[in-house]
């Protein structure tokens, strides 16, 4: 499809809460968004991170400095099973700055990403040093800043930014996955497969297309809904908690369904914020990383001596000392700052994943935790 010529706004400006600020060209929609600032190392996958509803309140900066060379699928596009593309609906970000984009060229795309964003309200920021903005980001920690994009020329003063950072709640203080999450339940799939109920903070497409396409099927529950034993008629055998936005701390209603003896009696596997809700269910703690790990080149090493290389998109981590007690027990690390990548409990049945196994964008080394995963379902079924 041709591309028109964007005409996004003309100026934008990035102000963190510490006061640094950051000036460049607006792109996508205007507007003034307050949010996380937060990076990722990623080299591909932009269309997949936009739509990851991880990021759901935040800021996103690409350390890659050219981005947008291929575009952006059409808004409605799904695969056989109803599941979208890409990572949910629409964009997820609050905004996004990069150091510059470009005129895309794809056999499959729909749109530019400039026309994307524009399209679904999304204001951006180009022309600036991400390298700089990261690089400030792991000497401060994660900040929170207000993105301004305008079609004026004027550039707001720091004291009217500050003012929209002040009166914007904080990140951790948000009910994202409320607005990430389904309202009623959902079965996907076809044929006879065994049933894996998913409570569903807000879980990437790409998880729940990597146990349909292994032959199960996937009961999508909001996530605060009871886990069911059946669903019209047929036994429900294991239990998917994905990935989803904000402090995990917050999500009580989940935890304690997570800790009702039907539902830990299923086969589990927890994925990025359910590897997190797992543990809190259990008596562990989780805290907040000073910036979190973000892109699709992260190692992860396992007890058994493997290592591979793993996307990830978290800033919530398990404090491994609090699993003592738990029944759980450490299944993989993190070699660059020695944080806990994995855990299962001692009876086979339940694993837990900080990275995602599914990729997208990414490595899929990690595929055969849903192998595992899904014998232990089939034996239950």
């Amino acid at each position: 499809m041709p591309v028109s010529a964007d005409k996004s706004p003309r100026t934008g400006t990035l102000l963190l809460e510490d006061g640094t600020r950051f000036e460049g060209e607006g792109f996508g929609a205007p507007g003034r968004r307050v949010g996380e600032v937060v990076f990722t190392t990623g080299m591909v996958g932009y269309p997949e991170s936009l739509t990851d509803p991880s990021y759901r309140g935040q800021i996103l900066t690409f350390t890659y400095p050219l981005l947008g060379n291929y575009g952006a699928p059409a808004a409605d596009a799904a695969d056989a099973n109803g599941l979208p593309l890409l990572e949910s609906t629409g964009l997820q970000v609050r905004g996004v700055v990069v150091r510059g984009t470009t005129r895309p060229n794809h056999w499959a795309m729909d749109r530019s990403l400039e026309h994307w964003m524009r399209d679904e309200g999304v204001p951006g920021l180009r022309g600036v040093d991400t390298r700089r903005l990261t690089e400030h980001l792991r000497t401060r920690g994660v900040l929170r800043g207000v993105l301004h994009v305008t079609e004026s020329s004027e550039r707001p003063t720091d004291t009217e930014l500050t003012e929209a950072l002040r009166r914007a709640p904080l990140y951790a203080e948000e009910s994202l996955v409320q607005e990430v999450a389904p309202s009623r339940p959902e079965l996907l799939g076809k044929g006879d497969g065994p049933i894996v109920a998913a409570l569903d903070c807000g879980v990437k497409a790409s998880i729940l297309r990597a146990l349909i396409d292994r032959g199960a099927r996937v009961l999508r529950l909001p996530f605060d809904e009871e886990v069911p034993l059946a669903w019209h008629g047929r036994k429900v055998s294991g239990l998917l908690v994905g990935n989803g936005p904000g402090d995990p701390a917050r999500l009580t209603a989940t935890i304690e369904e997570l800790r009702r003896p039907s539902t830990r009696e299923l086969p589990a596997l927890g994925i990025c914020l359910g590897h997190q809700l797992l543990a809190l269910a259990r008596g562990a703690t989780t805290f907040k990383l000073k910036y979190g790990h973000r892109g699709q080149n992260k190692t992860v090493c396992f007890s058994d001596g493997r290592a591979i290389i793993a996307s990830e998109n978290h800033g919530y981590a398990v404090d491994p000392a609090s699993l003592a007690g738990t029944g759980l027990v450490p299944w993989a690390t993190n070699p660059d700052d020695g944080t806990l990548e994995g855990m299962r409990d001692r009876r086979g049945r339940l694993l837990a994943l900080q990275g995602h196994p599914e990729g997208h964008p990414g490595p899929q080394e990690a595929g055969f935790v849903f192998d595992q995963f899904l014998r232990k379902v089939r034996a239950r079924a």
